[in-house]
This record gives C-alpha cells, structure tokens and sequence, in this order.
C-alpha cells in the first residue's frame, strides 16, 4: 500500500525552497510514497512536480516565532493543515521543520493523543559510540512531572527499538550517578523506573554519560534535554572547524589531512545532525516529524525517510501497545 505523507513547505529558516528541494528529490527516488505538498499558491509556480505528489494550497502560515497557543488557532495555516490531513486519515505522516512549540501543540490538539498519554514528547537520536542513542524529552516539555518521564521512557524504548535496539539501556540524566542524587522529583522517578524496567534501568547518568554508549535511551525533562543536545551539537562544530583549521597550516599538515580524508569524513557523517533529518513526536495518533528549523534540501529528504519509516514500523500502535503493558502490569501488581 502507498504512504502518504504531507510536508509543510512554509516550515522552516530556509523554507520554502530547501523544503520544495527536499520534497522533490525524495518524491522522485521513492515512487511507492505520495506526498502532500502543503503551501502557499507561490510556492508552486514554475515547478513541474511528480505523479505521486499533490499541492494542497492556503494562504497562512506559522512564523519561527509563532506562540504554540496562536498556532492552533491559525487553521489555514500550513503547519495546521498538514497536521489535519493526518487527523481526518487523508495521510499516514506529516513533516514540518516549523516552530517546535507550534508543531507539538498542533500534533497534541489537533492529531491528537494516544490514550494514555498525558504529554507527547520529542525524541532525538543522538550519536554515541554504541552508533546512538535516545533523548526523550530534548525540548518540548520543559515542565514535567513523574509520570510524564515514565511515558517519555515507555515511548523512547519502543523508538530505540524502531531504530535497531533490541534492548535498550535506560538511564536517568543528573547530576551525578548515585542513586539518591538530584531533586526530589528526580529520586522518585529513579524509583518508578526501575519498578518498571527492572534490569534494563541502569541508572543516573550524567552529561558525558550520554555520547559514550552507556545507554541506549536518556530520560529527562525538555529543559535539561535540549541545553545537552545544542551543547553537544556545538561541540561537534567545534571539533570539525579547529580539525579544518589544524590542517590548513602547514604543508605537513595538508598531507596528513589528505591521508585521514576518509576518517575525516566519516566523523562528519557521524556529528551531521542531517543524517537523521528529523526525529518523532511520540506519544500522537499519527506519525508526525520535526525537522531541524535549519534544515537544508539533505535534511528534509532524510526527515521524509524518518516519516516513511515510522509509518512502515507502525511506531504509534507499539508505543499504544507499551503503554498499555506497563499500565495493566502496575494495576495488576506485576512488572514488565
């Protein structure tokens, strides 16, 4: 059967031309998915678009710095529409690389919730020495209570599996390893999950814990999640300009750099935060992706392979299925 997938064109720093550019290259690679290009009517002008895609067309949409509140009112909207046409079944998946706020709220209200969820969260993918690992909340909850960051560890298990593992190492992010540090939050959650995941839990984890393959899935709070992740993606810059640098100062230099070109190219690819192009709102009826609000045409072509993939994988109905099996097993009295 063909996935459809819609894609908000207005989305975006670079939208709309990286995002026509992306939409178009995957469009033409991957001919058993339709996409539903959603956008303004000038978006459309002098493009000649493939069999498998349809323009939607309004006349709104979100800016980057739209108030979540303001962007579910805006129903002519390009983020709003494209959110719709999941709601009313017309597509299986929707990718934006719009305001992250704007995006959750229309994926909460309009989507809408698994049940059982209190809060969807924002799971990403981050590199590791074990190939990666995943965050969950890494910026959409900034606000959270206990069993908010269960659900988020129920959701990110089932997306690390989605993703190749098989069973995934969770640990806590704080502020040491002991089992007692942190907040009183913290320490309650530390205890809920263990009930819950037994072995699987190994703990707290701290920052530098989380590039080094000790875990698979790192619990926290959207606040604490998303300083980690822009701090290691600055990091990751860092190390690629001084390398760029380093081997532009003398002619030994430049040789050794020729030499190590394929190692070199290969970390790129491996801190290239476009590689994964885009990461799920878990915790939604459908599938629904953010892209990175920089996204160039490589990250939104990879971002429609994320969504093509969740639809495949069925990721909503795993996460409703986990949910359900912690939940009957903890009013049951047993564990999972």
């Amino acid at each position: 059967m063909m996935k459809k997938i819609a894609i908000d064109l207005m989305g975006g720093d670079k939208a709309p031309a990286e995002i026509i550019a992306g939409a178009l290259s995957f469009a033409r690679e991957n001919k058993d998915v339709k996409l539903y290009l959603v956008g303004l009517e000038s978006n459309f002008e002098g493009i000649d678009l493939p069999e498998n895609c349809e323009k939607v067309v309004t006349d709104d949409y979100l800016p980057m710095d739209i108030k979540p509140t303001e962007a579910v009112r805006r129903r002519n909207s390009t983020m709003y529409l494209s959110c719709k046409l999941v709601k009313d079944g017309v597509v299986d998946a929707v990718v934006s690389a719009g305001n992250t706020g704007a995006l959750l709220a229309c994926a909460t209200f309009v989507v809408g919730r698994i049940k059982g969820i209190e809060r969807p969260t924002l799971a990403v993918p981050i590199p590791s020495s074990n190939d990666f690992c995943v965050m969950a909340d890494a910026g959409a909850n900034i606000d959270v209570k206990t069993s908010n960051l269960l659900q988020f560890a129920i959701m990110a298990v089932e997306y690390a599996k989605l993703l190749g593992k098989k069973n995934p190492k969770i640990g806590l992010l704080n502020v040491g390893t002991e089992d007692n540090k942190g907040t009183e939050r913290e320490k309650e959650v530390f205890k809920v999950l263990k009930e819950v995941f037994q072995d699987q839990f190994i703990g707290n984890v701290e920052g530098n814990d989380i590039n080094t393959g000790k875990v698979d899935v790192v619990v926290t709070d959207g606040f604490a999640g998303n300083v980690a992740m822009k701090t290691m993606e600055g990091v990751a810059k860092l190390i690629t300009n001084l390398i760029k640098e380093e081997t532009k100062k003398n002619v030994l230099s430049i040789l050794g750099a020729l030499l190590m070109k394929p190692v070199f190219n290969k970390l790129k690819e491996k801190v290239d935060p476009r590689k994964y192009g885009g990461t799920f709102f878990i915790g939604v009826k459908g599938v629904v992706v953010k892209a990175h609000g920089n996204s160039d045409r490589v990250a939104i072509y990879n971002a429609l392979k994320v969504a093509k993939r969740g639809v495949e994988e069925e990721l909503p109905e795993k996460i409703r299925e986990a949910i359900n099996n912690v939940w009957n097993s903890r009013n049951s009295g047993g564990r999972v």
